[in-house]
């Protein structure tokens, strides 16, 4: 194996977007770097019931009129 290929992997804090931190191995930045998160699991709707809200939203009604239902014809023809 070569010699010095690899990053540095250091210790740096993680901020999440509530204002709590941990302390976290990475190769980011320089020892001691703050990572601050702009979307994590406790503000990204992927973690927080995204579905839920892109239906709430009414997305799922736009996407199902302007391609005309192909995913709830595509699961009907699953059951057949």
């Amino acid at each position: 194996m070569k010699a010095d290929i690899h990053p540095d992997y250091h210790e740096i804090t993680v901020v999440m977007t509530d204002g709590s931190e941990y302390k976290t191995r990475s190769t980011y930045g320089k020892p001691g770097d703050i990572l601050r998160l702009d979307v994590d699991p406790l503000s990204h709707p992927a973690w927080q019931g995204g579905t839920s809200k892109v239906i709430e939203k009414g997305q799922l009604d736009k996407f199902e009129s302007r391609y005309g239902s192909f995913l709830t014809s595509a699961a009907n023809k699953k059951k057949d």
